[in-house]
């Protein structure tokens, strides 16, 4: 929940939300994807005392291992109660993920909930390499 608005836009979906995140990177693609995922579900100011937290995550291939990626990050905030307000993929294949979250406890005096994921869907996941970029379909159930 930085400052710095990351790269994606909304997709019309009926009954659920959707996101097409652009990174210059695979690294950069699931940092972003991450990023955004929060930047539509909370708003509000960072506070209290942050907490570094080391991810890893495995997946059959990139559109999988999306999906149990951003898992993961929901997880933090619905079963944690924690906010991710800094990520960092510190090493991606096809088939894992390391990262580097650092969170902060949820405070519904500091942060407002735009909108309630209850989970991140296999349903016309897309990631794949754009000309020079990467960009990554991805459909939120709410």
């Amino acid at each position: 929940m930085g400052s710095d608005k990351p790269d994606f836009s909304l997709l019309d979906h009926t009954a659920d939300m959707g996101i097409l995140v652009r990174g210059t990177n695979l690294k950069n693609l699931f940092e972003e994807a991450a990023k955004s995922m929060m930047h539509v579900m909370l708003k509000g100011a960072q506070g209290g005392k942050t907490q570094t937290i080391k991810l890893s995550v495995t997946g059959n291939d990139l559109p999988d291992l999306m999906v149990r990626w951003l898992g993961e990050i929901l997880y933090l905030f619905e079963g944690e109660k924690t906010v991710a307000t800094d990520i960092s993929v510190d090493a991606i294949s096809p088939s894992y993920l390391d990262a580097t979250v650092q969170t902060i406890p949820f405070d519904p005096s500091l942060h407002e909930i735009l909108s309630e994921i209850k989970a991140v869907t296999y349903h016309q996941i897309e990631v794949a390499k754009k000309g020079e970029r990467w960009e990554a379909r991805i459909i939120f159930d709410l």
